[in-house]
């Protein structure tokens, strides 16, 4: 369903590639599961569609939905966040290439690039991606074909200038990845900001319900999309069309439930920062953080990922972890109800001993669409077991 260029966030994520049903007028479009397509004759091809790895309208339908929300032109859907992320290295890497990324990534990621295509050959150097020197400076010493970064980074929730490296990638004649997951293209999209490719787990925020696993690649350059294209369909990742139209039953809502994600994350975030227990609070929307007024700038609000650093250590992070009722102790993030999870040993097990390492008194809270004073109250709870 084609929209006008100017119509707002929320009317795009209700109705792009929604179209309603036109032989019954339901208003929501139906779920296909059919794994092939009659062919009118050999090669007769009704509507394009031949195979479900190839093709299926339910995937095509969030895959439109997803490419006019970040502002692209084309979407690409996959089974998983490193599924698309994968497929993008294969689609626009090879053997002897690199990648400078930031030394903040989420741990997934930077085990698929050095674990698993370390070994296909692609390099990678992890570099502060606040300090633009020392970005240029990876980037001109190696053979470096992309430049990814993720802004609300993970867990450590640094901001990046994404026009600033879309400069320096530009000219080096390489493509900037953002990873988008944490903002959600509501909050910011940095297609806008001369980004090339934003990633997604769609499991997260896009998804918001915690029960579809799904990964999303867009862009806006018809040259990449042929490429991502051609590896979707060749290597087959390809999400399933029941976690497409979950995932695109989820991103109709994605506007109304990042704003109140965003309102329990800002009340969350004050309230830890008086407290006595605490070392430091890592939010973008608190006026101390140093990507605070960069963030102003880049995104429509700060979003409901929180971490918070404890002066009692691991011993407290971990007894606070295991403390709460209405947080849940779980890896994963964005969903409606609120998440806590402890990155050292949980999502980012992998880049222990690493540069990437998080501090092990380092909490992630996931703030959900809850009542913001029952979140505070949990936490009340769960702080008063440290005394």
């Amino acid at each position: 369903m084609s929209l006008p260029e100017n119509q707002g966030f929320n009317t795009r994520a209700v109705h792009a590639g929604q179209a309603f049903e036109p032989r019954t007028g339901a208003v929501v479009p139906p779920l296909h599961f059919s794994s092939t397509y009659a062919q009118d004759g050999i090669g007769g091809l009704r509507a394009g569609y031949e195979y479900g790895r190839g093709g299926n309208p339910t995937r095509d339908a969030l895959q439109e939905q997803l490419a006019a929300l970040e502002r692209g032109t084309h979407a690409y859907s996959f089974s998983s966040g490193l599924a698309a992320e994968d497929s993008l290295i294969r689609a626009l890497t090879r053997p002897g290439d690199h990648i400078v990324l930031g030394n903040d990534a989420y741990g997934g990621t930077y085990r698929l690039i050095s674990r698993v295509l370390g070994d296909w050959g692609i390099g990678n150097t992890p570099v502060d991606m606040a300090n633009l020197d020392a970005v240029r400076q990876a980037v001109e010493a190696n053979n470096t074909r992309l430049l990814w970064v993720e802004t609300p980074s993970n867990p450590m929730m640094k901001i990046t200038d994404i026009a600033a490296l879309a400069e320096i990638a530009h000219g080096a004649g390489i493509l900037l990845v953002v990873d988008n997951t944490f903002a959600s293209p509501y909050l910011q999209t940095p297609l806008d900001l001369g980004a090339d490719v934003v990633v997604h787990s769609t499991t997260k925020y896009i998804g918001g319900h915690s029960d579809v696993v799904g990964g999303a690649l867009v862009v806006k350059d018809a040259e990449l999309a042929e490429k991502i294209g051609f590896v979707q369909f060749a290597v087959g990742a390809v999400s399933g069309p029941m976690d497409a139209f979950l995932t695109t039953r989820g991103l109709k809502t994605l506007g109304v439930r990042m704003d109140r994600h965003s309102d329990n994350g800002q009340a969350v975030a004050e309230w830890l920062l008086g407290r006595p227990e605490v070392e430091a609070v890592l939010y973008p929307g608190l006026p101390d953080h140093p990507g605070h007024e960069l963030a102003r700038k880049q995104m429509r609000k700060f979003g409901g990922m929180v971490s918070v650093q404890f002066k009692g250590g691991e011993a407290a992070a971990r007894k606070v972890a295991e403390s709460t009722s209405v947080f849940t102790l779980a890896e994963s993030l964005g969903g409606i109800e609120s998440l806590m999870n402890y990155p050292s040993e949980m999502t980012h097990a992998s880049v222990k001993g690493t540069e990437l390492a998080v501090p092990v008194n380092l909490l992630r809270l996931s703030c959900g669409i809850e009542d913001a004073e029952d979140l505070i109250a949990d936490l009340e709870r769960a702080f008063a077991t440290l005394r």
